[in-house]
């Protein structure tokens, strides 16, 4: 499994609105500049981050985007599903019922759900407060 920029990026922009959270809207411009990243593919990855009510937009030359919930209510697991979708090591892991056909005599069938257990079990273990307990552990240097 590989997570894709998108995946990646929303992370980054999650943290970047926590971490410059004062009251104040965020700009997708200054996260643009901060974070190296086209502020039009930010674009893109805010309106999915907005539509599935993660962030909400404040308008007009003031505004920007604010975080819904606390940091410690976001998971790394919500927002890479968000953007990435299943986090399955295999397509018959993706959805609620595995229906391959071969899974009576897959013998990797085991190693597969191990996996899946264990990246479910990091990245949903793992919040926005930890990430940003972390940039403030490490100077707010981060790459994600």
């Amino acid at each position: 499994m590989k997570i894709s920029s998108k995946g990646r990026y929303a992370l980054r922009l999650m943290l970047d609105i926590a971490q410059h959270d004062n009251g104040k809207p965020v700009r997708i411009k200054d996260i643009s500049s901060r974070q190296e990243i086209s502020d039009k593919y930010l674009e893109q990855i805010i309106s999915i981050l907005n539509k599935a009510g993660f962030v909400r937009s404040i308008r007009g030359p003031q505004g920007g985007y604010l975080l819904t919930h606390h940091p410690e209510e976001y998971t790394v697991g919500m927002i890479l599903r968000l953007t990435e979708g299943s986090l399955a090591p295999v397509a018959c892991l993706e959805g609620e019922v595995n229906s391959c056909l071969r899974q009576e005599n897959c013998v990797t069938l085991r190693v597969w759900e191990e996996l899946r257990d264990a990246i479910n079990g990091v990245v949903d273990r793992i919040t926005l407060a930890d990430l940003l307990e972390w940039s403030r552990e490490g100077g707010d240097n981060y790459c994600i």
